[in-house]
This record gives structure tokens, sequence and C-alpha cells, in this order.
């Protein structure tokens, strides 16, 4: 009997970390809907910046919301995520407002900057060689962070 027990609990915690296929469809319908909503408000107070919606992950219980964001020019990135952060109740409003048939209850928004981009691109960069290399120059191993 407690074999079986464990065996269950294995189980359940297993399935309970896959997203089921509402939580995709929602996730879908809030991405969807939140960049022309970002977009718009990008179009209206700044011109020449990008701001994509990379991913939405809703939780298991539909009531919360990650959105990762990734915006061009990154030098603006974080100024922006702070002022996205702080309009969340407007974009939200605006959300629930625009998926009123399709959603009963918006989940609570949550910003996060996806700098994965950047991540590529510094790759990018020391794979060209586009980046101080160590060996061919050893003094720069003392300017360099040591974790």
């Amino acid at each position: 009997m407690i074999i079986s027990f464990k065996y269950k609990v294995k189980i359940s915690s297993y399935f309970c970390s896959m997203e089921t296929n509402r939580q995709k469809k929602i996730a879908g319908v809030i991405q969807k809907d939140l960049v022309d909503v970002l977009q718009h408000a990008a179009q209206e107070g700044m011109k020449g910046v990008i701001i994509s919606v990379t991913k939405v992950i809703v939780t298991s219980d539909l009531s919360d919301a990650k959105v990762y964001l990734s915006i061009f020019p990154t030098n603006k990135s974080e100024a922006l995520i702070k002022g996205i952060s702080s309009n969340t109740a407007l974009i939200k409003h605006e959300l629930a407002q625009r998926t009123k048939h399709q959603l009963r209850r918006m989940p609570e928004l949550t910003f996060y900057l996806d700098d994965s981009l950047d991540y590529i691109e510094n790759i990018d960069q020391s794979l060209r060689g586009d980046v101080d290399d160590p060996i061919k120059n050893p003094d720069i191993l003392s300017k360099r962070d040591k974790r």
C-alpha cells in the first residue's frame, strides 16, 4: 500500500508541471491582444521603439500570467519595463475589454524583460572574436568580473 501511494504522488507531481491546452490558449489570446495594446501605446508616445511580447505563461489556476517583453532599442528597456509595470492596471483593463467574450476573468499580469536576444548577440560576438580575447591580451583578465 505504501509503495502505490509513493507512485501516485510522483505521477501527480509530473502532470501538474505540464501546461494544459487551456493555459496555452489563454496565453495565446493574451499575447495576441497585448501586442496590439503595447504597440498602440508605443506609437502614440514613443517613436522608434519596438515592443515584442515573446512569451506569456499562465499559471494552472489561470490567476497569474507572466509576460516576457523584448524591447528595441535595448538602452530604453529598463525604463519601459518600469513604466509598463506601473501601468499594469490600465493594460489589464484594456485587455479585459478586448477579451471579454473569450475570457471570464483576466489574470494578474507580471512583466519581465526578455533579454535572450542580447544573450545570443553576446555569444555571436564571442564566437566571431569581436570581444577582447584574454589569450591574446592577458591584461584584460584583471578587468573582468570574478564571480
